[in-house]
């Protein structure tokens, strides 16, 4: 299957605060209020910022090093073979609440209509860097799978896990429409390294970094997050009190 032819003070505290949040978040009252705080920050941020996009940069902006956040290789036997043939095999699942459910391969990605974005990427552990991306917009994969109109969320499943519990990770359809959510192949024009999430990964520009999704393998549509997993719409918001929407 083919597509068409051819924060920075608040990010700084809200890290302080995710960095100590195993004790103070198991408190329902403080998720309940954290939960609050989420829903103001969304509405705040859709209020004034609409669909504008995050800053771009130049390539004389970008950092020498890149540095990697989360898993740096997935360990199933699944991902280890697609590796080995350099993804060859691989193709990318894209589901639920769809009219068309596709699975396209990396070549059919590469091959499809392409975005570049030098941007940066906040990581809630304090850091940044900046680089180039190139992938394909996510909106583009969902309008041609024919994306149902009762679709709320779009899930991204991932290969990579933490002690045998699946990653994945959740944005709404205002994100998943933004034209620089990308599936992303590329990083500073080379393929994408296993290290950084090969061979494709989520970049949602207006997100902190845990919320761009490495290793995805299956892409979902959905009403709802109830169900999945643990239901908070990702692997850190259902285990660490990580908010779900974490714009900045």
């Amino acid at each position: 299957m083919t597509l068409i032819s051819r924060r920075s003070a608040l990010v700084g505290a809200g890290g302080l605060l995710l960095a100590g949040c195993d004790r103070i978040t198991a408190s329902p009252t403080v998720r309940k209020v954290l939960t609050l705080g989420e829903k103001a920050t969304l509405s705040g941020q859709r209020l004034v910022t609409g669909n504008a996009l995050a800053p771009e940069f130049t390539r004389a902006d970008m950092s020498p090093k890149f540095r990697v956040n989360g898993n740096s290789m997935p360990g199933s036997a699944d991902y280890a073979a697609h590796m080995a043939n350099g993804f060859t095999d691989w193709k990318l699942e894209v589901g639920g609440l769809v009219a068309r459910p596709l699975t396209m391969s990396l070549a059919q990605l590469r091959s499809a209509p392409q975005r570049t974005q030098i941007t940066r990427h906040d990581c809630v552990e304090g850091w940044s860097a900046i680089g180039e991306w190139t992938g394909v917009p996510l909106a583009l994969i969902l309008r041609h799978a024919g994306i149902s109109s009762q679709a709320q969320y779009i899930v991204f499943h991932c290969a990579d896990d933490f002690s045998g519990t699946p990653y994945y990770e959740s944005i709404d359809m205002s994100e998943a429409r933004h034209p620089q959510t990308i599936l992303a192949h590329t990083m500073n024009r080379q393929p994408l390294s296993v290290a950084h999430g090969a061979p494709i990964r989520l970049r949602v520009e207006r997100q902190l970094g845990y919320k761009h999704a490495k290793y995805v393998m299956k892409i979902e549509a959905v009403s709802s997050l109830n169900g999945i997993y643990g239901g908070k719409g990702g692997y850190w918001e259902d285990h660490s009190g990580y908010q779900w929407y974490a714009g900045i």
